[in-house]
């Protein structure tokens, strides 16, 4: 009785690893099959705002993390000198998921994304596009009341005010070296608040103002500390 127990006990595990075998194929032909699906997919978002500073810029992302950032408009809002900037840059992992998780919580900007307030205040012409082999399309919004939308707003806002800094540090180190001071401050400030998301898309810049002696010590400094805050700032 007992050898009979003990071959049905085996019979059972066996039966059980098979499955478990099966069941874990499937999951990984299931896992396979989404992340082909993810591949060559991408999510821009464009601003257009007269008379602000930048007046126009445009942040793609693709769905292994390459990113590509254009704006024009003058450097600065104390500043009638225009600049045109152009950067590409790696996102993190963390970040490129987040902004595509959230794109799919909004449906691929598919259905109506403008919230319709016509009292609302102006705050920039706003455009989201997605693409991938299956889906192409978009939404241009002033103020969206959807969670999702408000997200990615916020994400890609903070990230392009982050490029915006790389815009006017590679400005001002070319041309206005001095103004470097109160730039890197403001950075500095805005970067411990948080206000700004992956730090190391300007690191680049940062380490040309810290390596370069003819800069004030003080910049330099700064712009060291801001490059030893990228990791941490860059995972948020």
């Amino acid at each position: 009785m007992l050898k009979k127990q003990e071959y049905h006990s085996r019979a059972l595990s066996a039966q059980i690893a098979l499955w478990s075998i099966a069941l874990l194929a499937v999951y990984l032909v299931a896992g396979s099959a989404v992340s082909v699906a993810a591949d060559g997919a991408s999510i821009s978002f464009s601003l257009d705002f007269p008379n602000s500073s930048p007046e126009h810029y445009d942040i793609s992302v693709q769905s292994d993390g390459q990113a590509h950032y254009v704006s024009s408009g003058r450097i600065s809002q104390d500043s009638d000198v225009r600049d045109d900037y152009e950067t590409s840059f790696v996102l993190s992992d963390a970040t490129r998921a987040r902004l595509f998780e959230l794109a799919e919580k909004a449906h691929y900007f598919s259905g109506k994304v403008d919230s319709g307030n016509k009292k609302l205040a102006f705050t920039g012409a706003k455009k989201l596009v997605y693409k991938d082999d299956k889906r192409n399309s978009s939404a241009e919004y002033n103020y969206s009341t959807q969670p999702a939308v408000q997200q990615l707003t916020t994400l890609f806002q903070s990230l392009g005010a982050t490029l915006e800094f790389g815009r006017r540090l590679t400005y001002y180190h070319r041309y206005q070296k001095l103004a470097l001071d109160d730039e890197t401050k403001r950075m500095e400030d805005q970067a411990r608040s948080g206000e700004l998301v992956e730090l190391k898309a300007v690191a680049p810049i940062l380490q040309k103002i810290y390596d370069d002696t003819s800069v004030m010590n003080v910049a330099r400094a700064r712009a060291l500390r801001i490059i030893q805050m990228a990791p941490v700032a860059s995972r948020n």
